[in-house]
């Protein structure tokens, strides 16, 4: 395997993690309690969701500044 594919596999885990981050924070908004004290709060899906977003766009422009990916070029 290439370091390519497993950079890509990396951030197709990390896109999957990120959606599933975000049912579940779906699921804790419409099936909550709010009088439930023990209950995970939603914010903290959304904080990984958005945290691991972040690592996406991160990773996305060190691959591309290091030129271990390349863009695709511009249409025109």
């Amino acid at each position: 395997m290439t370091i390519i594919f497993l950079f890509k596999l990396l951030l197709v885990l990390l896109l999957l993690f990120v959606i599933f981050n975000l049912g579940r924070a779906l699921y804790l908004m419409v099936k909550q309690n709010p009088d439930d004290q023990n209950s995970v709060p939603m914010s903290r899906y959304l904080g990984k969701r958005l945290i691991f977003s972040a690592l996406v766009i991160a990773l996305l422009l060190i691959a591309m500044a290091t030129g271990l990916i390349t863009p695709n070029p511009r249409p025109y």
